[in-house]
């Protein structure tokens, strides 16, 4: 049997657990500790980068998901960070597994903080991009910036991942037009859109987050892996570093003149650290 490694070709896969049907596609070889995807904002199965998906499923058992109530999953979307911890503990262990990996990205890094919080045994390695801790500076301003740029990117017919993920400047506009291209990639069987009130409804989770008592991560004794832009507009930059200082022996990369996705527009360089870093 072929082993598919392409995330394109993944075929979407569903499991029923605590009343909501899970939307899912896996890649890359079965057998030991499987890769779990946690997605950002407004983020279904269409929206993870192939060039940081494929390299590490070349290696690993890799399983995206759709969160409760978005793309295909059934249910209604959770309005706080930990009920989303809690859809995918539910979502993991209902495939069978007791140790995962972790690699996730913006409000998937939030989700995954508090998973791993939570259930401290479940997780093995964690990867945290794009995101920031409960209680972090400025957290709660993501919602605006996330409104202005939604609006910015219809006025000019762009996708706000454009606006949102990278630098408005040459570089910037070229790695975001690339990365939206790489998203298009999978053209057969793709995912439900997301609906605006879910947008809404994660919005206020990530100000909930933001606004919430500042999270103890001391107790994340987890290979911890932390990454961003040196210019993050949505996340701001400066929490990748807080989170670096809260959890002890974690390693952090941050990359040069880009912004919330920077791992996305220095693929070439982060994923193969990634690799290195999940190991077998």
């Amino acid at each position: 049997m072929n082993v598919i490694t392409a995330y394109k070709d993944a075929p979407t896969r569903t499991v029923d657990a605590g009343g909501v049907t899970f939307a899912y596609r896996e890649l890359g070889p079965k057998g030991g500790v499987p890769v779990v995807f946690f997605v950002h904002l407004a983020g279904n199965l269409d929206n993870w980068d192939p060039r940081i998906v494929d390299p590490i499923a070349k290696q690993r058992h890799v399983i995206t998901f759709d969160q409760r109530g978005v793309g295909a999953s059934t249910g209604t979307v959770r309005d706080t960070v930990e009920a989303m911890a809690d859809d995918a503990y539910t979502f993991v262990t209902a495939l069978g597994f007791d140790t995962i990996d972790v690699f996730s990205f913006s409000l998937g890094g939030m989700v995954a903080q508090a998973l791993v919080t939570k259930h401290p045994e479940l997780v093995r390695k964690l990867v945290l991009t794009g995101t920031g801790p409960a209680g972090g500076k400025d957290m709660d301003k993501v919602a605006g910036v996330t409104y202005y740029d939604i609006l910015r990117a219809t006025l000019t017919r762009s996708d706000p991942k454009e606006f949102l993920f990278f630098n408005r400047d040459a570089t910037g506009k070229l790695a975001g037009r690339e990365f939206v291209q790489r998203l298009q990639e999978r053209s057969a069987n793709r995912d439900k859109p997301f609906a605006l009130r879910g947008l809404q409804t994660q919005l206020k989770a990530i100000k909930r987050w933001g606004r919430s008592t500042p999270a103890d991560l001391s107790t994340i004794t987890q290979p911890t892996l932390i990454a961003n832009g040196d210019n993050d507009r949505m996340v701001p930059s400066k929490l990748s570093t807080d989170l670096h200082h809260r959890i002890k022996g974690s390693e952090l990369i941050i990359y040069p003149d880009s912004g919330h996705g920077g791992v996305f527009q220095f693929h070439e360089k982060f994923a193969p650290v990634a690799v290195e870093f999940l190991g077998q």
